[in-house]
């Protein structure tokens, strides 16, 4: 009893639906007329039907039951047998053709005619028990009464009481009325489709019309959409069109074209912004790079006293040799960003990359001797173009990031790979750097290659040191400017991260 109704959902989801404004407004359209003409249809065919039959009503009442009478005992023909008018035919004299009759005598039916016609020869008529018991139940003078006699089809009956307590029956046939309802059915229904038809190509032309101003919204905001507005300096593309602001289609036009305003502004100013820090960062960068030295330079020249020096003095030295280093390398990675900021272009020579992760694993594991260190290296030298100390500075800050960042014991493998496209020709040459350490905590992912990003929970430096954040972002701001791509895939016990770069012709040196 319940799968019925979830059927029915399940086809009706099934049916295909209008996806666009312009077609659901076209089939709403044809909808709405559609109904229209159906109401139009239906009362135009149910007034030509009661019109009709109040006619043949009228003609029963005119006739009366002049052709019943005739069968009423037996009474004398009025023309010759020949014209099948005899006494069981009954008068067919000023009678339409088809005009039925019939006498009841205490509710059964004693005799029957119908007046020729082309579709029955006259005389006598069978008769079922159900039309036999359609003609008892007629009500004597209460206008006419639609039945359907088995041989003859559906008939417009009245019924007269006779002059011994009998009913005549008087019909005439429903078919004239049948035939110019059906008519008039198949006029409606071909006019009112042709005219469906019309009125859904003329509106689907009319809203396509009507709707072009928002076509053009559509299209400028297809176009803002596959604009680089995250970087650098954008020309947003033309305003969408005016139109009457007093329509739906020229308010929406016009909040565009606001926004669109709003949104040059913003990325206008912020755009200012950014090549100000970016002028800051490169010019304190610069400025610092001096004075951090010379302080570098008095430490290292202090520890170098001959004369005796106390324990606390010198310990106070080398921190500030160190330090210094330290913001020394912090200075020259900012000024590094700055200059790639700039779009500052790199040297563009052939690289050895399979030389470069054999120094740089080597450095690595000199620098962390508690970390297993293993490289996966095909059996040839794998080249790109590149600036080859910019491309050793991604290796070594991947490196350190992975030995800082991890336990000792931690296992860091180095492989590289070549991704081949079409033709077996190489494309791609895929650098990674694997470890099974803790992992990147999840919070910290999202932004690990941005800058002054630090992972502080787990992830620290065990000789206690702690970097500035920059080292990652580095890494992005390199492999961006060689026309690749960096990312992350971590998990506890389970980091990645994964270099693509463009190959160097072949991608596979001599």
């Amino acid at each position: 009893m319940r799968a019925a109704p979830r059927a029915r959902t399940r086809w009706t989801r099934r049916l295909p639906r209008p996806r666009t404004l312009r077609a659901r407004l076209t089939f709403g359209l044809v909808v709405l007329l559609a109904v229209s003409c159906a109401a139009v249809g239906v009362a135009a065919v149910w007034e030509l039907d009661g019109f009709l039959t109040g006619r043949l009503d009228q003609q029963l009442q005119q006739t009366g039951p002049s052709f019943p009478k005739s069968l009423e005992h037996g009474a004398a023909p009025a023309v010759k047998p020949s014209d099948h008018d005899g006494d069981e035919h009954g008068d067919t004299r000023r009678q339409a053709a088809a005009t039925f009759g019939a006498r009841l005598l205490d509710g059964t039916v004693t005799q029957v005619a119908v007046v020729p016609s082309g579709s029955h020869p006259g005389g006598g008529v069978t008769l079922t028990a159900a039309d036999r018991a359609a003609l008892a139940g007629l009500g004597v003078g209460r206008g006419g009464h639609t039945v359907h006699l088995s041989e003859l089809g559906d008939y417009r009956l009245a019924a007269w009481p006779g002059r011994d307590g009998d009913v005549l029956v008087t019909g005439l046939p429903m078919e004239p009325v049948r035939a110019a309802v059906h008519r008039l059915e198949l006029v409606a229904g071909t006019v009112f489709g042709l005219a469906l038809a019309a009125a859904g190509i003329a509106g689907a032309l009319w809203v396509r019309w009507a709707l072009r101003p928002l076509r053009r919204v559509a299209q400028t905001a297809v176009r803002v959409s596959e604009l680089p507005l995250a970087s650098g300096e954008v020309a947003l593309p033309p305003r969408a069109p005016r139109t009457d602001p007093r329509s739906e289609v020229g308010q929406v036009a016009a909040a565009f074209n606001r926004m669109l305003h709003h949104v040059e502004d913003a990325l206008t100013k912020r755009h200012a912004v950014e090549e100000r820090l970016r002028g800051f960062a490169a010019d304190a960068s610069h400025e610092l790079r001096t004075p951090v030295a010379s302080v570098r330079g008095h430490a290292e020249l202090a520890l170098l006293h001959p004369g005796p020096v106390p324990p606390g003095v010198t310990r106070a030295l080398e921190r500030i040799a160190a330090e210094s280093a330290r913001m020394g390398e912090m200075v020259d990675e900012m000024l590094l960003l700055a200059r790639l900021d700039a779009g500052r272009p790199l040297e563009r020579r052939p690289v050895d990359l399979t030389r470069l992760v054999l120094d740089a694993v080597t450095d690595a594991r000199a620098a962390g001797p508690g970390h297993r260190w293993t490289m996966e290296l095909p059996e040839d030298p794998v080249t790109v173009t590149g600036d080859a100390h910019r491309l050793q500075q991604v290796l070594a800050n991947l490196l350190a990031n992975a030995r800082l960042h991890t336990p000792v014991g931690t296992e860091v493998t180095v492989s590289l790979d070549l991704e081949t496209g079409q033709e077996n020709a190489a494309t791609t040459v895929v650098l990674r750097v694997h470890d099974d350490g803790p992992g990147v905590p999840e919070d910290v992912r999202p932004g690990v290659f941005e800058r002054f990003t630090r992972a502080d929970r787990r992830r620290t430096d065990p000789s206690g040191g702690a970097g500035a954040g920059l080292g990652l972002s580095i890494v992005a701001a390199v492999v961006q400017a060689h026309g690749g791509s960096v990312g992350l895939d971590s998990r506890p016990g389970s980091t990645t991260f994964t270099v693509r770069l463009p190959a160097d012709g072949g991608g596979v040196g001599p």
